[in-house]
């Protein structure tokens, strides 16, 4: 049974980009009881090996059983018992969970499955950055290729703060389309939808031609 395998999770969810041991919640939380299994799994709920990137799926009594009167929804959101998250997610080889973003956001750079919260938080760790979302753009030869939008609060110019992300970033993560914006669109509920960010930007976008 492949719950026998996998580690334990409580309701508090472990921050993107962020580890943190089983056993260690364990340890801070005594007093609850684990409210769900959780696994990485592959296509068709093959369990992934540790390091290898997929779809997080949970179960347990706190995960609702369906949704009412929706087969269509119940199709789409469950495999196998398991609620389908939409997250990617890793574990490794000593059961920590990093959440790497939304499945849907991913950018498909040739076949390259790209997570542009990776590639936001080595923007923001460059201290001319107060804000930074990185998102897909249409190319013609790889599907999508990988373009940022940053809001600066120093001065960087954008060959430097492509320098900065090089030594972080493999080579097909740097930005091909860096823009420096003065806000970054959000929803009306303060939230940012990467995959409309570059729509919604309109005329504070001009393509990158100098990289």
């Amino acid at each position: 049974m492949l719950s026998g395998a996998l580690p334990r999770v409580f309701a508090g969810k472990v921050a993107s980009g962020q580890k943190r041991p089983v056993a260690r919640l364990q340890r801070e939380q005594l007093s609850q009881r684990p409210l769900a299994d959780a696994l990485v799994r592959r296509e068709q709920l093959h369990l992934g090996r540790a390091g290898q990137p997929g779809e997080v799926g949970v179960r347990g009594p706190n995960v609702m059983d369906g949704y009412e009167a929706n087969p269509a929804a119940n199709t789409e959101a469950f495999t196998g018992g398991w609620f389908r998250t939409g997250d990617e997610g890793v574990l490794d080889g000593g059961g920590y969970l990093t959440l790497r973003g939304r499945i849907k956001e991913l950018i498909n750079r040739g076949g390259e499955k790209i997570a542009p919260r990776e590639i936001d938080e080595v923007l923001l760790r460059h201290p001319a950055v107060a804000e930074a979302v990185t998102f897909g753009v249409p190319h013609p030869t790889w599907g999508e290729e990988v373009a940022a939008a940053v809001v600066l609060r120093g001065e960087v110019t954008k060959r430097e703060l492509l320098d900065f992300c090089r030594q972080y970033l493999a080579d097909y993560k740097v930005p091909r389309e860096l823009h420096f914006v003065t806000e970054i669109p959000r929803t009306a509920t303060g939230k940012i939808q990467r995959r409309s960010v570059a729509a919604a930007l309109g005329a504070q976008l001009t393509r990158q031609t100098d990289l």
